[in-house]
């Protein structure tokens, strides 16, 4: 009874652990595990690095996870670099196993452990923001080696009870039939996941394995088998969470789950071929060092074979599990609402969306071209535009809180700016305006030709903040030949040539319109008019003003120049 106690009070210890310094580390970082994973992800290489280094750093898969999601969601990221991210925290997840083999397994650590705890506790009670954070860090990091400490302890009275031979041969064993052992390395196989799915932890089942090996209760071989298993567990609470998640959420659970199979696969075929030399190199290295070395080993393994196809793997994930719901809306994630920052950009992108429908919409009808409105594949009308302006006010007012920076505040009230006046734009374009009347003068014409430049300029500025963001070696530009798709055509990236147009030309037509106005209701004393007939040119040269002028508004603040 008092082993039992002892190996799941330490597991019990070791989880705590491990929640309360991942959130004191995430803390410490702050917005910066954003901008390094938002920045490192340029090539599939880079973003498996960083995202290995991140997960490294911050102690959770979970962590990395989540907050990559929150970036492909909000736009910031394509699936593809989040993908990369992914499969690199993978790799950054094994840190805890070395943590456990190099220190955790062989001495006791609660004379160290205890004073951590304390100081720790006492700097999370009393301090504020990243201090505050260092001490829960600080806390979790005695926590998970007490709880070590008490794991060997109770590993050492399994021992006694539990020798290798009582778990089933495997694969390589001298004297074992290939289908005994085969039977066996699945048996352990599955007796892996299933305390990983339990503990809800790869890492604390990991630690379970060194320390029962450390302690002999199992074999290396068994352990190996044991850690594969172990490793296809954690994608379990990927795909717990992904029910009702988001659909970049279940994507990316898909792809978790699906890479974790893979490199499973890769383990188990190398098996017979592996477990012999890791057995030989036991003879001069310790043996806990080499199960953390083939827990990594195994992962980089994935990470390599899968990294070079990586595109074909990430279209047979989206055909899967394809996008669905209005192009417009898609970045308004829930996902992003846990991240001020994050969820600013989301609905800056589903500006830019409408900006670029409504813009596109009024442009055509200037220019006399007919058909629809694309994003994409998908048609998108100037109603849907006025919805999604609707939902990305409603997703602004539930954001988790305000933003941490100056920075970041100035960029949220742009963002607000620039809602204020899409809004206004789509009313007006949803107004019912007679386009077609503007056609009756030189003065007229001149008017829907200006606010045609105007709206093709506000909608490269819109199709530079919409686009998805580039990887290296992808094109600057959406190719134009795809005839009826918004997104084709220039963007204004750099914007500011774009905005000084933008003013200059919103400045003529308000000017045009003081002297369009004179002239059109001084028409209806001589006669040239009728009064109902200026009054319509008077008003739908006014809406062309008015329109110009929310585009560009909408335009500038969209790209912090308002």
């Amino acid at each position: 009874m008092s082993t039992a106690i002892s190996t799941l009070g330490g597991v019990g210890l070791f989880l705590l652990g491990m929640t309360v310094m991942t959130e004191g580390l995430k803390t410490l970082a702050g917005s910066a595990l954003r901008t390094v994973l938002g920045m490192a992800a340029s090539t599939p290489l880079l973003g498996s690095f960083w995202g290995a280094v991140v997960t490294l750093l911050v102690q959770s898969s979970s962590a990395t996870t989540m907050t990559t999601i929150g970036l492909v969601s909000a736009g910031l990221l394509t699936f593809q670099q989040g993908l990369s991210l992914v499969f690199g925290a993978n790799i950054g997840t094994t840190g805890t196993g070395w943590l456990v083999a190099l220190i955790g397994v062989r001495v006791s650590l609660t004379a160290a452990a205890l004073p951590m705890i304390f100081v720790g506790a006492l700097t999370k009670l009393l301090g504020r923001g990243r201090i505050s954070g260092v001490g829960a860090a600080l806390a979790g990091f005695g926590l998970v080696l007490f709880g070590l400490t008490t794991l060997q302890q109770g590993m050492g009275g399994l021992a006694e009870r539990l020798h290798p031979a009582d778990l089933p041969a495997v694969l390589g064993s001298p004297g074992v039939p290939w289908w005994s052992g085969l039977f066996g390395v699945l048996a352990l196989v599955v007796i892996g996941l299933v305390m990983t799915a339990l503990m809800q932890s790869s890492t604390a089942a990991i630690a379970v394995t060194l320390s029962a090996y450390f302690a002999g209760a199992i074999g290396l071989d068994q352990a190996c088998a044991l850690i594969i298993g172990q490793n296809i567990g954690t994608a379990t609470s990927s795909a717990l969470a992904a029910i009702g998640a988001s659909p970049t959420a279940k994507r990316l659970a898909i792809a978790y789950v699906l890479f974790k199979l893979i490199a499973a696969l890769i383990a188990l075929v190398a098996f017979p071929m592996v477990t012999p030399m890791l057995l030989r190199a036991s003879d001069t290295i310790d043996g806990v060092t080499l199960l953390a070395g083939y827990h990594t080993a195994f992962n980089v393994v994935g990470v390599a074979v899968l990294l070079p196809l990586i595109n074909p793997f990430t279209r047979l994930v989206e055909r899967i599990l394809p996008e669905r719901g209005s192009p417009l809306t898609r970045c308004l994630d829930p996902s992003a609402l846990e991240t001020p920052v994050v969820a600013v950009e989301a609905v800056r992108r589903t500006i830019a969306r409408v900006l670029l429908t409504v813009c596109s919409s009024v442009e055509a009808k200037l220019t006399g071209r007919a058909g629809s409105i694309r994003l994409g594949k998908e048609a998108v009308s100037v109603e849907e535009a006025a919805d999604a302006v609707r939902q990305a006010q409603i997703f602004l007012s539930d954001v988790a809180g305000p933003p941490e920076t100056d920075d970041e505040q100035q960029r949220l009230t742009s963002t607000l700016h620039a809602l204020d006046h899409a809004s206004r734009l789509t009313d007006l374009a949803n107004g019912g305006n007679n386009f077609a009347s503007v056609a009756r003068g030189p003065e007229d014409i001149r008017a829907g030709e200006l606010c045609a430049e105007i709206m093709r300029s506000a909608a490269a500025i819109a199709r530079g903040v919409a686009a998805p963001p580039r990887v290296d070696g992808s094109p600057h530009a959406v190719p134009a030949s795809r005839a009826g798709d918004a997104m084709a055509g220039p963007r204004a990236d750099p914007p500011d040539e774009a905005i000084a147009e933008l003013e200059r030309c919103t400045t003529q037509l308000a000017e045009m319109l003081r002297i369009h106005r004179s002239a059109t209701l001084g028409a209806v004393a001589n006669g040239t008019l009728t009064a109902d007939a200026a009054l319509l040119r008077v008003e739908v040269v006014g809406n062309l003003e008015a329109l110009s002028q929310h585009a560009w508004r909408s335009a500038a603040h969209l790209v912090g120049r308002g």
